[in-house]
């Protein structure tokens, strides 16, 4: 940027002024990178305090300068351009000489004097920046008399803000440049010598005026030191009477609340804590009549604040609950009363989490007694919440739009209804699921009897009262036995009488759904709610037919041996509704009907099967014909959706017949297999077709299993011809069934059948390899991550077989170059194998047996085996090392940290001393300033050291994460941006040109 002005720092005014101003993108962008490289520059130091010294400069440009010296003073995780082709971690402290800290420190104090009145943003940056100063300056000793002696008495918040930020900084800070000896010396210097001194000043300022015992920042102080000060020295002080105090005041209402809160979480451990508690309780239990007030003065933060209070002290001393009863009542009640009084919903959320932390407790055995007492209690939160299950009333004449076309507010009323169906869960547990039940019902009765008569087919009037109970009925479902005979029984014959209204068909259809296993065992109910679920398909509404589609499926689910003998029946009804239903409806009736095709006896199957499935498979090829020429993808889909109704029958139909019967629903398949073979083999380019081909493939072999051997000849040709025209992972993922269910060593399955297979694998691996060759590991994410999955089966069944192939050294060399991606399942997918295929060259491989024998629980592993595994790694090993350790600094993803240190660990354990030397020569690779001077031999001594001693499993610590070696060397950072151009920007040559050379995979 060109100086605008004499001042040093014009341009970087101007820089700024161009951000706020409505200019181009590419002015703004150019701006953004020289402020960028502003604030890393040695420079900055300087113009910052400039710039806070300014009287010319805006308040917008200071808070930048104050934010850029917090930056500079923090361990910054970013990256500083070093030359064209090499970037470094920045440690901007590091700029500045050791002995100029005393001086920096005094400017910092000084701006912080001047900002002491505000505004609070530039204050809150300096002294986050003062408090990370004082952490890293370890010489600096009286860091509290220091700052209040500055400041002076008048500065009051400026000094409570410093104390806030001060524990933060200390404890939650991830930016300390420290070594953990040193952080745990300075924790106790900061925070634990200070603890008492601070409590002295805290107490002091709140007995100096009445408005300094309310002040909100004197109130934040406390929460923050309370990581530090134990919450009896607080409750036993004079600021507890600040705290409840400042819960009177509104503007110090929300800082106590925090507050107190906070003590309530340092007082979990209750028996620890009961002094304290048996103080805290009263003074609580005497602020329930601000409920009242709350509710009636409609302020919504209050009634918020109010419910936390109560709720929060009910999650904490929810043992005291259990255990004390009798004491206890007055709180339960409390937290009760915030849920009856919260007309509008917003604050009985915050009671959720207490309810199921009191059921938790509650029906423990020995907490019977208490159980009893508070029965009183649940019956009243299930009147509760059921009233608080009910749709608004319109305010209009529209009464389709309930939320004013907030559909936002609706969407989040839809979610605060299922977590309010939770609650009626922990409910049911705590008193009889029959007692809930008999509420919703009771309210139902209600309803019939008032507002029944007047139900029109075009009016119903109140239907949030009957809708309500309805939903209530479905969210309890899953609590109720189906040996439940006193409701039940009562109920449903109402359910299916209720008026056709939209919501509260829907309703009532999703709550016979839940009740299907009941059904079962009650076949007399079965046809009223079979025929009220039918007359759904009928239905105007698209929720109610959903509805339908989906009650169907759990009807023909729970129910298949009552509608066995109906089978044809629905063949018809099916076939009739089935082209009406949008695909997700489709696939939820095809479980349904195929649920009961599997009920019919096994000389049934194949006509039976072959009754549906025709008709599916005459679909399929119908659309396949017309997708062929079209355009768009339509049509493409429409082919995938049959395919996908198809697999649900082989999913659910697996009829047993003996080994020496022939499976009908495998002859059935052998039928249909040349119709999907064409299928795949006319839409290789479209991957949803390809995926459900191979889909369906997969489950006839999971569902038959070896009675597919029949079919194995064909599959295994579409399979590898597929593979290689489509590079598709999903014909992977379909062979590693094949490769599970006929390994060496499964029932019923020959030497020669297993070898095939075997054979059939490598086929697929030297597809895969080849595709690796042509492109990038870019560009193939979800084929490595399928192939390598693959191999983590062919490694437990062949290992005996690959580990000692030819093959197995291409396949170790296409893992290392798929560690160059930076997608999480491809990568998990890839260290999971190499730490299976390192394992192997240990006598503990990770694998296991089909004998269960106790000689047989761990696999034998010859020393061939262990000696082949060995030289690969001997080969490739400083190449992997290097692609696991500059991932691990650049850009694997967080959760990939334990399988690549876990990767490292297992080549320390196969060769240590060699390993080691391939981890120095891999940090010596490293731009000078990538990481703090010795930290890499630190690094590598700790290492060496385990070594020595045989410790290798703790080399995992040091390789994982230990914070004074790994993260200073490599300084992993949540700031990916910077990761990954720092990764663009420095690749190691010799990986590159290594992956991508002709003969790679030779």
């Amino acid at each position: 940027m060109a100086s605008t002005g004499s001042d040093p720092f014009a341009p970087v005014l101007a820089a700024l002024a161009t951000m706020q101003a409505n200019v181009d993108r590419a002015r703004k962008s150019q701006a953004h990178k020289y402020l960028e490289e502003f604030q890393k520059s040695s420079e900055a130091w300087t113009t910052t305090h400039s710039i806070l010294a300014s009287s010319n400069a805006t308040v917008e440009a200071k808070l930048f300068a104050a934010t850029t010296l917090k930056g500079k003073v923090l361990v910054e995780q970013g990256f500083k351009m070093m030359t064209s082709s090499c970037w470094q971690i920045t440690y901007d402290l590091d700029q500045l000489p050791r002995q100029s800290l005393s001086s920096l420190r005094d400017s910092l104090l000084s701006l912080l004097t001047t900002f002491r009145d505000g505004p609070r943003p530039i204050r809150t940056q300096l002294c986050v920046c003062l408090a990370n100063l004082a952490i890293q300056m370890v010489e600096w000793k009286d860091v509290l008399q220091l700052v209040g002696s500055t400041l002076g008495g008048s500065a009051g918040d400026c000094v409570l803000e410093f104390l806030r930020v001060l524990p933060e900084e200390v404890i939650e800070g991830r930016k300390i440049n420290l070594t953990e000896e040193d952080l745990i010396s300075r924790t106790k210097e900061l925070l634990e010598d200070n603890a008492g001194r601070v409590l002295g000043l805290l107490t002091q300022y709140s007995q100096s005026s009445a408005s300094a015992a309310t002040n909100p920042r004197l109130l934040e102080c406390i929460s923050s030191w309370l990581r530090e000060i134990p919450s009896a020295d607080i409750v036993n002080s004079p600021l507890l009477d600040a705290i409840v105090n400042a819960l009177s005041v509104d503007a110090s209402f929300e800082a106590a609340v925090d507050c107190m809160c906070t003590i309530y979480r340092d007082t979990r451990e209750v028996d620890e804590s009961l002094e304290v508690i048996q103080i805290l309780y009263p003074r609580i239990v005497a602020l329930r009549p601000k409920i009242r007030q709350a509710a009636e003065s409609e302020d919504l933060d209050v009634y918020k604040g109010v419910t936390r209070l109560f709720a929060e002290a009910g999650e904490a001393w929810v043992v005291l609950i259990a255990r004390l009863p009798a004491e206890f009542s007055g709180l339960v009640e409390a937290i009760l009363e915030c849920c009856a009084r919260d007309r509008d919903r917003d604050a009985v959320a915050l009671t959720f989490l207490f309810w199921y932390e009191f059921k938790q407790m509650i029906t423990l055995d020995r907490y019977q007694q208490a159980r009893n007492q508070y029965a009183n209690v649940i019956a009243q939160l299930v009147d509760i919440m059921i009233k608080h299950l009910e749709f608004p009333t319109p305010e209009g004449a529209d009464e389709t739009d309930l939320f004013d076309g907030d559909r936002e507010q609706e969407e989040k009323f839809r979610e605060f209804r299922h977590q309010m169906g939770d609650v009626l869960k922990d409910c049911c547990e705590i008193i009889t699921v029959t007692q809930c039940l008999g509420k919703s019902f009771d309210l139902i009765q209600r309803w019939i009897s008032t507002y029944g008569s007047q139900a029109t087919s075009s009016k119903v009037p109140h239907w949030q009262e009957l809708e309500a109970p309805l939903f209530s009925m479905r969210a309890m479902g899953r609590m109720v036995s189906p040996e439940e005979d006193i409701v039940l029984r009562q109920v449903i014959p109402l359910i299916v009488q209720i008026p056709d209204h939209e919501k509260l068909r829907f309703q009532a259809i999703m709550a016979l759904a839940r009740y299907t296993e009941w059904t079962a065992q009650h076949p007399e109910f079965l046809q009223p709610q079979l025929n009220f679920v039918i007359a759904g398909f009928d239905h105007g509404s698209k929720e109610v037919v959903r509805a339908a589609a989906l009650a169907f499926r759990f009807f023909g689910t729970d129910c298949r041996k009552l509608l066995q003998d109906h089978v044809v029946q629905l063949h018809d009804f099916y076939e009739a509704v089935l082209d009406k239903l949008p695909p997700a409806s489709q696939e939820e009736i095809t479980e349904g009907v195929a649920c009961v095709v599997s009920a019919q006896s096994s000389d049934k199957i194949y006509s039976v099967l072959k009754l549906y499935c025709d008709p599916i498979i005459k679909r399929l090829m119908s659309r396949a014909d017309q997708a062929k020429d079209e355009q768009d993808d339509k049509g493409k889909l429409a082919v995938a959706d049959c395919l996908q109704l198809l697999t649900i029958f082989i999913q659910n139909v697996q009829p047993y017949y003996a080994p020496s019967e022939q499976n009908q629903a495998v002859k059935y398949c052998q039928e249909v297999l040349p119709v999907l073979s064409a299928v795949a083999e006319n839409f290789m380019t479209f991957t949803p077709i390809l995926e459900r081909v191979c889909r369906c493939w997969r489950y006839m072999v999971l569902s038959y299993r070896t009675a597919v051997l029949p079919l194995l000849p064909t599959l295994a040709q579409q399979l590898a011809s597929g593979f290689e025209t489509s590079r598709q992972g999903c014909f992977l993922w379909a062979t590693d069934s094949v490769l599970r269910e006929f390994a060496e060593g499964t029932e019923f399955v020959d030497p020669g059948t297993s070898q095939a297979i075997y054979n059939f694998f490598e086929q697929q691996a030297l597809a895969f390899l080849r595709i690796m060759n042509d492109l990038p590991p870019g560009d193939l994410p979800d084929v490595i991550e399928d192939f390598f999955r693959l191999l983590v089966d062919a490694l437990i069944y062949y290992h005996q077989q690959l580990l000692v192939a030819p093959i197995c050294g291409p396949i170790l060399s296409a893992s290392i170059s798929a560690l160059s991606l930076q997608q999480d399942a491809p990568l998990m997918a890839t260290l999971h194998f190499l730490r299976d295929f390192l394992s192997y060259g240990t006598d503990h491989p990770n694998s296991s047996s089909y004998d269960n024998s106790i000689e047989s629980r761990r696999v034998f592993n010859p020393d061939g085996i262990r000696a082949a595994v060995k030289i690969l790694v001997t080969a490739q090993g400083e190449v992997l090392v290097q692609r696991i350790m500059t991932g691990m600094m650049f850009y694997f993803p967080r959760d990939c940290f334990p399988d690549a240190s876990g990767v490292l660990l297992a080549m320390f354990e196969l060769m240590p001393q060699q390993v080691a030397i391939w981890v120095q020569a891999t940090i010596s690779m490293l731009p000078a300033g990538t990481y703090k001077a010795g930290e890499g031999d630190r690094l590598m001594n700790a290492i060496s050291q385990k070594i020595q001693t045989g410790d290798i499993r703790k080399v995992r610590v040091l390789l994982q994460g230990e914070p004074y070696i790994i993260i200073s060397l490599i300084h992993i950072a949540e700031e990916t941006l910077h990761l990954e151009r720092a990764w663009d920007a420095w690749k190691p040559q010799d990986l590159d040109s290594a992956d991508r050379s002709p003969s790679f995979y030779a």
